[in-house]
């Protein structure tokens, strides 16, 4: 060993470039982070259009068919990192669910939702806003359907970016509209179930946060406020479980599995009645079991909502992937109906692959996107624990069960975040009377100040604002975008 290299300060020196190093690699790994999703999204997006290629490359019109499955791989991608966060936002914000086990949990049920029991597409196509006769040829059918599908698929795109949870569903349908009318004309767009969509954005919220608030409610004046919670919690929880087990019997009998086995509204409420009554029978034994030792407060009663809660998620990501799949894969289904065979008037059937496609695309995009709208829902609007949770999930199945009795078209992302709404402003409500109750009780007691007031508010003004902006003008923005992303493909190819 030479004597520069004992000499301490070459040792210090050899330190601080080997930091330097060091913090070089942690800063270059740091700036790579970001582009990770994005790569691995561009690279399913490719294996699609590959997809497609292999099934339709001797086909005539192949070019049309790879890059419709490009743009259909896209929209679920998007559909996964905006929409699943809805099923999966309360579990995470209540603990109940770690973020990976929430997209371990997602990723498989919105899976199998999607291949068991997806593929809506008669109804999701169009949803009856425009005739396809009215577009005239073929080509300029799958102009249109490019167009809404590109469409629908920036706007949640953009709509993730800002962190809005917006329908999906509305954006298709604002993609269509807006492809329609630039297509054929105002006259091609059923403006009837337009009005019926659009009453939807009013009637699925104030009917979620409406039926959330109801049983927090329940909850709070027969299990909460009680002297002895835990008592109360054996007698109460098996019920509110049977009442969850029941709704989600009927809302996947209705919704779920209808490609499998049609069931009409009566034979879906007779099967949650009946699930409804076994859990709730299989239920008391199980949470007096599981409240042995508990202590009487309200942490302790966290324990007891925290399996229904998981289970009511996974039944949500399945009942989503099987109804909201059809998003993404219906204009592209319709796409390859229409190249194959000129055939664009007909009901439109999905092709495994595409399935496959729309399945997968949901699970990569909640993957690699969707922790960002998961923790706003379940954290940033209003805070939630295990049994404001379970509301927000019972809402959502209930809700569309009464939306479905009544007719009414509604978007699944609405009625969860307008549950999460209505635990907030309850609670908001519900802090005040008691607020006014104990000032009855001591008049002598400080009054809040105005400004007081507001900072305790318990519902997060700017996101109910931002949300709600982007409710009102996701089916115009989706529309008029699909209106000119149709000219420019007629204009370049014409």
């Amino acid at each position: 060993m030479t004597q520069q290299q004992g000499d301490p300060r070459h040792l210090e020196t050899l330190d601080r470039d080997l930091a330097r190093y060091s913090n070089l690699e942690l800063a270059t790994t740091y700036v790579s982070r970001p582009m990770v999703g994005p790569g691995v999204a561009l690279v399913f997006i490719l294996l699609a259009g590959l997809g497609a290629m292999i099934f339709f490359g001797q086909a005539s019109n192949s070019f049309i068919v790879v890059i419709a499955a490009c743009l259909g791989a896209y929209m679920a991608l998007n559909i996964g990192a905006n929409d699943v966060a809805n099923n999966m936002g309360p579990a995470v914000g209540a603990n109940a669910l770690s973020m990976g086990g929430a997209i371990a949990i997602a990723v498989v049920f919105e899976s199998a939702g999607a291949l068991i029991a997806g593929g809506d597409v008669v109804s999701t196509i169009a949803k009856g806003i425009i005739a396809p006769e009215s577009m005239g040829t073929a080509s300029v059918f799958i102009w249109a359907m490019m167009a809404a599908l590109l469409s629908a698929a920036l706007w949640v795109n953009l709509a993730t970016w800002v962190g809005a949870p917006v329908s999906t569903t509305h954006s298709v349908v604002g993609g269509v509209m807006g492809a329609g009318i630039a297509a054929a004309g105002f006259g091609a767009v059923s403006w009837p179930t337009m009005g019926g969509i659009a009453a939807s954005w009013v009637i699925s919220p104030i009917l979620g946060g409406v039926i959330a608030a109801l049983f927090l409610w329940l909850i709070k004046s027969r299990i909460i406020y009680r002297d002895d919670k835990i008592a109360a919690a054996r007698k109460w929880v098996p019920v509110l479980v049977g009442i969850m087990a029941g709704a989600f019997a009927s809302y996947l009998s209705l919704k779920g599995l209808k490609q499998l086995i049609k069931i009409d509204m009566g034979t879906a409420l007779l099967i949650g009645a009946a699930v409804g009554v076994l859990v709730w029978v299989v239920m008391i034994p199980a949470i007096r079991k599981q409240s042995e030792g508990l202590e009487n407060r309200n942490k302790s009663l966290k324990v007891l909502f925290g399996i229904p809660l998981v289970v009511s998620a996974a039944l949500l990501s399945f009942a989503h992937g099987a109804n909201d799949v059809a998003n993404a894969v219906a204009p592209l289904a319709a796409i390859v109906q229409a190249s194959q065979s000129s055939n664009f008037t007909d009901a439109v059937s999905i092709p495994f692959w595409v399935m496959v496609i729309g399945a997968f695309g949901i699970s990569f995009g909640l993957f690699l996107f969707g922790p960002k709208l998961i923790r706003m829902v379940g954290g940033q609007i209003t805070k939630l624990n295990p049994m404001r949770a379970y509301c927000v999930a019972l809402s959502a199945a209930i809700t569309v069960i009464v939306a479905s009795w009544l007719g009414l078209p509604v978007s699944s992302t609405h009625i969860a975040v307008g549950g999460v709404f209505g635990v907030g402003f309850f609670r908001e409500w519900d802090a005040e009377r008691r607020i006014r109750n104990s000032r009855l009780a001591m008049p002598d007691k400080r009054k809040f100040s105005p400004e007081e007031r507001k900072r305790r508010k318990l519902v997060r003004r700017s996101h109910f604002m931002t949300i709600i902006a982007a409710w009102i003008i996701t089916v115009p923005a989706a529309a008029i975008l699909s209106a000119v992303i149709f000219f420019l493909i007629n204009a370049a190819v014409g």
